[in-house]
């Protein structure tokens, strides 16, 4: 299988170069590469990065994620998170290609309290949840073989996240406040990166659609931040807050340009029942990640 990757640089990209190569080759693309195009800012670029790479399966880890940048730039969200997606599933579709989407829990309105299933109404609350949906809608309109895998609260060893701020903040501050409203389950890249390659590996047509992609159980940001500094500590990790310095706030008290859905609860149950995929508890990725930064700092100590 030959597959062309594109936000190789990025946070989940750099798991699927870990996890596609077992498939075939794989190119990958980030945004400055040369001479295939891996900017996404550039329709003609991709168009013919494709039309002259031909691959089997397109796999688009690229996208625009300031979520409070996009208030005051919709058109820079919308051209990568919605118009480079038109071109990529035009393209997919010319050379019979899968394409893989990634796609998020912001395309809802995030209210109430039970997960989110694919055919859930859409209502996106900020202009970042809008262009994601607009993305989503690209590429069901043109690319027939496509797989759109909804996540939420990503984070892995390298790349900015919420546990990575967590860690960061409690080396620096006694105490942290963290809002315990919002609700999700934390999913290592690097789950979404495998689960990836193990639909790739047997996906049929019948099977394209949308699916929902997250690590099993759920957390509120505060609970997650309690959990990982246990973490922190029980790796050796020397901190001025521990576990028990977390304050638990309402949202209100970080206001932010764009709205935050409280309901980031994926149901993934039509993933699993099609595709037979296990799904670890969020905790695992949370230990494993610490772990890792815990035997770094180690080492360079």
């Amino acid at each position: 299988m030959k597959i062309l990757l594109f936000g190789a640089d990025g946070q989940l990209g750099r798991q699927l170069r870990r996890a596609l190569p077992a498939l075939g080759d794989v190119t990958a693309l980030t945004r400055g590469s040369t001479p295939w195009c891996g900017d996404l800012t550039d329709a003609e670029g991709i168009a013919r990065t494709v039309r002259e790479l031909r691959p089997d399966a397109i796999v688009n880890a690229a996208a625009y994620t300031n979520v409070d940048g996009a208030e005051s730039d919709a058109d820079a969200a919308f051209r990568v998170n919605a118009r480079a997606c038109e071109t990529l599933a035009v393209e997919a579709a010319r050379a019979g290609a899968w394409l893989v989407h990634y796609s998020t829990e912001y395309v809802f309105d995030g209210h109430g309290e039970r997960p989110w299933t694919e055919t859930d109404r859409t209502a996106p609350l900020n202009t970042y949840g809008q262009s994601k949906l607009a993305g989503e809608q690209a590429v069901m309109a043109h690319c027939p073989r496509h797989l759109i895998l909804r996540t939420s609260w990503l984070f892995d060893t390298w790349g900015d996240s919420f546990l990575k701020w967590v860690i960061q903040a409690a080396g620096q501050r006694a105490r942290l406040d963290v809002v315990a409203d919002q609700w999700g389950a934390p999913t290592r890249s690097a789950l979404v990166a495998d689960v990836t390659a193990q639909l790739l590996r047997t996906v049929q047509p019948s099977q394209a659609g949308i699916y929902h992609v997250s690590a099993a159980g759920e957390a509120s940001r505060h609970g997650m931040a309690v959990f990982a500094l246990e973490c922190a500590r029980r790796h050796g990790m020397h901190l001025q807050a521990g576990p028990g310095d977390v304050g638990a706030v309402t949202s209100a008290a970080f206001p932010r340009p764009a709205a935050r859905p409280a309901n980031s609860r994926l149901d993934t149950s039509r993933l699993r029942t099609t595709f037979g995929v296990a799904l670890p508890p969020w905790q695992e990725g949370v230990d494993a990640v610490v772990s890792e930064w815990a035997t770094a700092r180690t080492a360079q100590s």
